[in-house]
């Protein structure tokens, strides 16, 4: 499958390191020469100087009826042009355009009939993990999958958990109501597969799935909850915390700070509840004249790593409770330390993920990346009758040959979740979320989801 990349940053340069490990033909187009240096010295791919909505630059990038062209450039103009060009002049066979804008992912029929095949908004995604996070203190990741039915969340075990020490199978008795499997566990960063008789760990890295309603009551058996929260401090007041806020204002008592005078009068007449504040999220006095002492959760949003890091160490030194802040650079995400920083979202990892989601082969409605680095993620398909999966079914679901590191966590048959039922008969049209532990041969699991 031919894919050609518009943009080096760090979500193209994402995109390109994992398209081709998996052997994908790559090609990538941006104007600065030392990036795609870096890249082609690293990975197989080829590259391409230019302009990514430049004709000329999209025909020598070989652009024609085979490709599929991701737009993930900063630009939201360059991506928007980039795509009608390519489906215009040059048939390709699939767009996908980055939007950071929401105005014009509500217009897209602007743009022309069939020139944006899929447009995904980075910002949205993280504003919604964000609202899922806030409203689920102690969980550090939520995922959603089955149309929302289902939730993989990750957590960190605590010493004050219910089931730290126990064996896993003890959740049972603790929840006897409660439909939950937990198909991962990473101990001290190495991944494995669980099973009853696991004991759970302190400082243990929890995957579990469940409905949203059981979210809570999950993550209290492997740490005790955090206190409900009703006071919020957001610094940054561009899109994603101007979103949040306004997705919050009504439940929650809303600070947001921002340095940019004309910024902050939009947001005072945009948003009807929350305190806007003019200043920086590192002003100290600031800080301490706000009272933020007595804030539950300080979310730092800026575009700028730096300030987000910096903002949050101030924080909880003061005496904020918890931080949550976006960290662009994938690479800091895992030296971050946990006393300052409790969780720090990635747009970067999300983004690529929607993008993956839309190149799987097969009928694959979701599909997350957890570790980037790693390659821990989850793949939901739905199984159609092809020559890989005809002789499996009516048999267990335990017979499907999975790679190594890889478990099958959960089953849906129209209204039904069947939570990782080893002797469950394998039927057509069931749909399965795949849990994989680490870099695997994914081609494996894609095959079951072909149509014939």
């Amino acid at each position: 499958m031919k894919i050609l990349i518009l943009g080096a940053g760090r979500v193209g340069s994402s995109l390109a390191s994992t398209l081709s490990r998996e052997e994908y033909e790559v090609s990538i187009v941006d104007l600065n020469k030392d990036k795609l240096l870096k890249l082609q010295e690293e990975f197989d791919l080829a590259t391409e100087i230019g302009h990514g909505s430049h004709p000329l630059t999209l025909e020598k990038a070989g652009a024609d009826k085979d490709t599929i062209l991701l737009a993930v450039t900063n630009s939201d103009e360059c991506n928007i042009i980039s795509c009608q060009i390519a489906k215009s002049k040059f048939n390709v066979k699939k767009t996908i355009c980055r939007l950071s804008d929401s105005s014009y992912l509500e217009s897209l029929e602007a743009f022309g009939s069939d020139n944006i095949d899929i447009a995904i908004g980075p910002e949205n995604e993280v504003t919604e993990h964000l609202i899922d996070l806030i409203k689920h203190p102690g969980a550090e990741q939520i995922e959603s999958f089955a149309n929302g039915t289902l939730k993989v969340v990750s957590v960190k075990a605590r010493k004050d958990g219910m089931l730290v020490n126990r064996e896993l199978k003890s959740i049972k008795s603790d929840m006897p109501n409660t439909d939950t499997f937990v198909p991962a566990i990473y101990r001290k960063g190495k991944p494995l597969i669980p099973d009853g008789k696991t004991i759970i760990k302190e400082n243990d890295e929890i995957y579990f799935l469940a409905a949203e309603t059981d979210i809570d009551g999950v993550v209290q058996e492997m740490r005790l909850q955090d206190a409900s929260s009703s006071r919020i401090m957001i610094v940054g007041g561009g899109k994603i915390g101007f979103a949040l806020a306004k997705g919050l204002e009504e439940d929650y008592k809303i600070k947001i700070i921002d340095p940019d005078k004309d910024r902050c009068e939009f947001l005072s007449r945009q948003l009807n509840r929350t305190i806007v504040l003019n200043g920086a999220g590192s002003d100290e006095e600031l800080l301490k004249s706000e009272n933020i002492e007595n804030i539950d959760i300080f979310c730092a949003l800026t575009n700028d790593d730096e300030t987000n890091i910096m903002s949050a160490f101030l924080a909880k030194k003061l005496g904020a409770k918890k931080t949550i802040i976006i960290v662009n650079n994938y690479t800091y995400i895992n030296i971050l330390p946990k006393n300052f920083v409790d969780i720090a979202l990635s747009p970067q990892r999300l983004t690529v993920s929607m993008v993956l989601q839309h190149l799987a082969k097969g009928d694959v409605p979701q599909e997350v990346i957890f570790k980037m680095q790693s390659g821990a993620e989850a793949i939901e398909g739905i199984i159609h009758k092809n020559k890989f999966t005809e002789k499996f079914f009516n048999k267990p679901i335990s017979e499907i040959p999975l790679p190594e590191s890889c478990v099958i966590a959960a089953v849906i048959r129209g209204d039904k979740t069947f939570m990782h039922s080893k002797d469950l008969l394998l039927k057509p049209d069931d749909r399965i979320i795949v849990f994989i532990l680490s870099k695997t041969d994914k081609e494996k699991i894609e095959n079951l989801f072909l149509e014939d």
